[in-house]
């Protein structure tokens, strides 16, 4: 009996690809696990390699699809992705977020909450240090701008009393929602936190500028100050 012919890895591979093609395309983005989802963008951007490994080491490496995609360029590199790779991994996440955010643009921000919500989680809850921004309102409640204002240490980022008045005066904001993020993942506001805010809409208030909330987030979840009671 003759021996069977090996198989061509490269052709496996291929074939593998092209089933999740099939069930990407025909069955919807659900019908993907996240390995696979991170597998086929990889594949995008490495053709002649087998991906899956590193889509399941990469995924265990950064704990999960948030911490992967909030990942820096330059760590991406590190954990072993080519500039290549590394490009593709942020350019899906540069696409993504600019969805969610054009959705919250859409409508006034106070009736399109959730929308806000799933903005700020996917932006912020992964980072693995402190961010904080600013969103300015006009007197329709729409979003004018978005503006990351400081980006500290793992557990700290400034932010001025000062020049949050002088950037909302300057913008012609009538309000304004303070957002930052807590990167051990608990949304829970703390002492500095609640003063902080406090301090600013003493600022704002005789500008007739209104601080409408301040959101935190974490991995966890996210919590206002104003739902609290804290504002």
């Amino acid at each position: 009996m003759a021996d069977a012919e090996p198989i061509d890895p490269g052709q496996d591979a291929s074939g593998h690809r092209a089933r999740l093609r099939g069930r990407l395309l025909h069955q919807g983005p659900d019908a993907l696990l996240d390995h696979e989802l991170v597998e086929y963008l990889l594949a995008l951007a490495i053709p002649r390699r087998d991906t899956k490994p590193l889509a399941r080491s990469l995924l265990a490496e950064f704990g999960g699809l948030g911490g992967l995609f909030d990942a820096d360029a330059d760590v991406l590199q590190k954990a072993g992705l080519s500039e290549g790779a590394a490009a593709a991994i942020k350019i899906a996440r540069a696409a993504a977020l600019r969805l969610l955010k054009t959705e919250v643009a859409r409508r006034p921000i106070l009736a399109n909450w959730q929308a806000l919500e799933d903005y700020l989680h996917a932006d912020m809850a992964h980072r693995a240090v402190e961010a904080v921004r600013v969103l300015h309102l006009n007197t329709k409640n729409m979003l004018i701008r978005d503006e990351l204002v400081s980006q500290g240490s793992i557990d700290q980022a400034a932010v001025h009393v000062r020049e949050a008045v002088k950037r909302a005066l300057d913008l012609g904001s009538a309000a304004i929602i303070l957002v930052h993020n807590h990167p051990s993942g608990d949304p829970s506001p703390s002492r500095a936190d609640i003063a902080l805010t406090r301090e600013i809409i003493a600022g704002l208030k005789p500008l007739g500028i209104a601080v409408h909330d301040h959101v935190i987030v974490g991995a966890h979840g996210q919590t206002s100050l104003r739902a609290k009671g804290l504002i």
